[in-house]
């Protein structure tokens, strides 16, 4: 869970931005604070997440299909000899 105390942060910290910008330069800076805040977590791109999702699903799928397949192979051949 993300600590009160960095919400606090980044509030007095657009406050100080807000009292200290003027009005041309707001949204830069804003952006670029908002930018650097967020930055110090572990965070990707929902498109990123997506594709990693998906190529995990994919390969997930060629496990089981390998996985059955083993089994298949197993009971065609037989009990095995004892060592």
């Amino acid at each position: 869970m993300i600590q009160k105390s960095v919400f606090d942060e980044l509030g007095e910290r657009l406050a100080q931005a807000a009292r200290s910008a003027p009005a041309q330069d707001l949204e830069k800076n804003l952006r670029a604070l908002v930018l650097a805040f967020l930055e110090r977590f572990d965070l990707v791109a929902r498109e990123d997440f997506d594709v990693q999702k998906r190529l995990l699903e994919r390969a997930q799928a060629k496990l089981a299909a390998l996985e059955t397949r083993i089994v298949e192979l197993e009971a065609r051949s037989g009990p095995k000899p004892p060592a």
